[in-house]
């Protein structure tokens, strides 16, 4: 790959977004359920439904759950760690001018504004790059059609690569087995007993994967990799979903049923958050305040959560690699290069821009 020295890259990452006081909770929650990815109905019907919901959320489980970490999401700033380094990264290749940008789904910086920013930064070329491993069509797809928006509204045009996965990128699976395996070791160590490792991925309805979504199936991939690249004989593990909301049936196993059976079979859990590469209420709270009290409640006391990769060098390092090695595709792209998802998966990304 040649890169001109004299040239700018924009790095947009992306994320869901999270709410910054306890008043934009409620908005947050709207703006989420408004969304046509996450519920599939007609406009007037969404729009219905995501009042309602945020209204009820924000004054009991969301509202509850953001109150344990003062009212708001670490999540923008946990982003722009993770943005700051793979900046500082970037620039050190000696290969043009590199700039990162965080563009959030649901909450403050939405895409238009940061769309506003890149076209006045002026680069030559843009890389878009999902905070989220795996792809979903509730997730990166909905960011990047959010993106293309922001960008019509702008007037921002400029040459564009679009990275939609890494769900078994070296330095993603890397970084996670180096947390599991810290934490495996100190469990193992501290109960005498050798752990179950539990891999926790936010669900989604099964209706949304039956219609094509390779959400759950890049998930398992990730999970195989992590637990491959663990190489620990033996090792009791299982993949799971957590977050379920609403009355539709969720892929499964949930993590609430895999907890339950840990506690049954008397084993330690260590569990891991590996579709999350940043911590915020899912981790801080949904995993290690309410799944640990579920857990304790069941007379499971040897709870361990792992942490996210967040900004730790090898998964740093992944991200870079990735920009540097598709700067100049100018399409849309998975880690590998080439489509990953197996032909059944209609709604894979770069099948459908290609």
């Amino acid at each position: 790959m040649s890169v001109d020295d004299n040239q700018k890259t924009a790095v947009v990452l992306f994320n869901l977004g999270g709410p910054d006081s306890k008043e934009s909770i409620k908005p947050f929650l709207f703006n989420f359920f408004m969304d046509k990815n996450i519920i599939r109905a007609p406009i007037f019907v969404r729009f219905f439904l995501a009042k309602l919901i945020s209204i009820r959320r924000s004054k009991r489980e969301a509202g509850e759950s953001y109150g344990e970490l003062g009212d708001k999401s670490p999540l923008l700033e946990n982003s722009l760690e993770q943005a700051n380094a793979l900046e500082g990264l970037l620039n050190h290749e000696d290969c043009g001018e590199f700039k990162t940008f965080l563009s959030m789904r649901y909450w403050k910086p939405f895409a238009v504004d940061v769309a506003a920013q890149v076209k006045k930064w002026n680069p030559d070329r843009i890389v878009l790059l999902p905070l989220y491993p795996q792809f979903s069509t509730t997730t990166t797809r909905s960011s990047f059609e959010s993106w293309t928006s922001a960008c019509k509204k702008t007037g921002l045009d400029k040459p564009t690569t679009s990275i939609c996965c890494y769900p078994w990128e070296d330095g993603f699976i890397e970084a996670s087995a180096d947390n599991i395996r810290e934490v495996y070791e100190r469990a193992k160590k501290e109960t005498q007993q050798a752990p179950r490792l539990l891999l926790s991925a936010h669900g989604l309805p099964e209706k949304i994967i039956e219609e094509g979504d390779p959400y759950q199936w890049q998930c398992e991939q990730s999970a195989e990799k992590i637990v491959e690249a663990l190489n620990i004989s033996n090792l009791d593990w299982k993949i799971c979903y957590q977050s379920r909301v609403g009355p539709l049936k969720w892929i499964g196993p949930s993590t609430d049923d895999s907890i339950k059976e840990a506690a049954v079979d008397k084993v330690p859990v260590v569990i891991y958050p590996h579709a999350f590469t940043q911590e915020h209420v899912e981790t801080l709270v949904e995993l290690e305040i309410e799944y640990r009290e579920m857990a304790e409640e069941l007379g499971l006391t040897d709870f361990y959560r792992v942490p996210t990769v967040s900004d730790s060098a090898a998964f740093i390092d992944g991200l870079a690699d990735m920009v540097m090695k598709f700067v100049s595709k100018n399409k849309t792209t998975s880690h590998i290069g080439e489509p990953l998802c197996p032909s059944g998966f209609k709604d894979c990304c770069m099948r459908q821009n290609t």
